[in-house]
């Protein structure tokens, strides 16, 4: 099996395995006051000190949740509803239209559900929202804005955002500027003192941790109304128990990913850009999506014209290839991409989509065996042309 589809799981590293083994024997919740508790405790505070070591964050800016999806709902609903209750004239949610559902979710279920008016920053041909885009939209009435919300590197096309500079321009009016990172951390630098974000989404399974386990990255001065409500065990702004064998497992593949980062950019981003011609030597028209240089080093997407993604991927998944498509699938009709929508990209094309992802397990067999089978797959599923 060559397993190129690393930015929806990758496996988890021998050295997480080994710190969450260690702590499923144990007993204890790390909130209780006996020896056990305290023993969970302590575990879950040189985790915590371990993640904001690697995320350039204070141990106090670390709140654990249940994964990504999970920090992005926190940040986008809770920061909405804080700024809200402090003056009720903060109404705007700015959004990049390239974002993860889990927040074009929470952001539209805020225009939905809580009187919030929705403004999607338009990107540029690489997905990218652009420093004067933002201002632009402020600028309009900074009164009016409760926060907003970009992308450090987009999941789908690999594109990496400065979103130090879009925080620069947020904070000159006062705004809370959240940003997803799942993907950018462990692949480019993720500093979240220097970043100037109010917020930052990380998860532990795309960096060698467990399922189940993510952190949302929070300064000190904010204070998001919970989305669930119990024991605020984290800041009072989260509740639930922790997870200690998943906080210790995260702990370790983060510092890891922190460690290896410039290495891993390195040799995967090698065999990345030998995939990619790979590709384009066998299909010369398909089309590689994000930017071209700041991009994931981990991260190759194309279009192949007159192909639906799905049956791409189906063929490719026969040959012992697993990737993904950034089209989904509605009442069995393939829709396109909204990523490359936003980019302006041609519907049929944004329908034909394959994202190879690799990561730390990844080899030039992997590679080749790519090279082998895209141009067949390609070529049959053109046959079938588009439903």
């Amino acid at each position: 099996m060559a397993y190129l589809d690393h930015a929806a799981t990758t496996p988890m590293l021998p050295e997480a395995i080994d710190a969450m083994t260690a702590q499923l024997g144990l007993v204890g919740n790390a909130s209780s006051l006996h020896a056990p508790g305290r023993r969970a405790r302590r575990t879950v505070e040189e985790a915590r000190e371990a993640l904001a070591e690697a995320l350039g964050a204070r141990p106090s800016e670390v709140v654990f949740t249940s994964g990504g999806t999970e920090a992005d709902n926190l940040a986008v609903k809770g920061l909405f509803w804080a700024r809200r209750d402090a003056d009720p004239a903060r109404t705007r949610v700015l959004a990049s239209p390239v974002e993860h559902h889990a927040v074009l979710d929470a952001v539209d279920w805020l225009g939905t559900h809580e009187g919030a008016t929705v403004e999607y920053l338009p990107v540029d041909a690489y997905g990218r929202v652009r420093p004067e885009t933002l201002r632009e939209a402020i600028e309009r009435d900074p009164d009016d804005v409760a926060l907003a919300t970009v992308m450090w590197a987009n999941n789908e096309i690999g594109t990496l955002t400065d979103v130090s500079e879009l925080a620069e321009i947020a904070a000159e009016f006062g705004i809370p500027l959240h940003s997803d990172a799942v993907q950018a951390f462990g692949q480019t630098d993720v500093d979240f003192g220097a970043s100037g974000l109010a917020a930052m989404t990380v998860s532990g399974h795309k960096i060698g941790g467990p399922y189940g386990i993510g952190a949302l990255l929070l300064g000190r001065e904010y204070t998001p109304v919970p989305v669930l409500h119990g024991g605020g065990q984290e800041r009072h702004v989260r509740s639930g128990t922790l997870d200690v064998p998943a906080i210790a497992a995260f702990a370790v593949a983060g510092r890891l990913a922190a460690e290896g980062r410039a290495d891993f950019a390195r040799e995967i981003g090698a065999l990345r850009d030998e995939l990619v011609d790979a590709v384009r030597k066998s299909v010369p028209d398909a089309v590689l999506g994000g930017d071209p240089v700041d991009r994931l080093p981990a991260n190759a997407h194309f279009s192949f014209p007159g192909c639906e993604g799905d049956s791409l991927l189906l063929l490719l998944d026969a040959q012992g290839i697993a990737c993904s498509t950034g089209s989904a699938c509605t009442a069995g009709i393939a829709q396109p991409s909204h990523v490359l929508l936003a980019t302006g990209s041609d519907p049929d094309l944004a329908r034909g989509t394959l994202r190879f992802s690799l990561g730390h397990t990844s080899t030039r067999e992997d590679v080749e065996a790519v090279a082998a089978a895209i141009g067949p797959a390609v070529e049959r599923a053109r046959s079938a042309g588009l439903s």
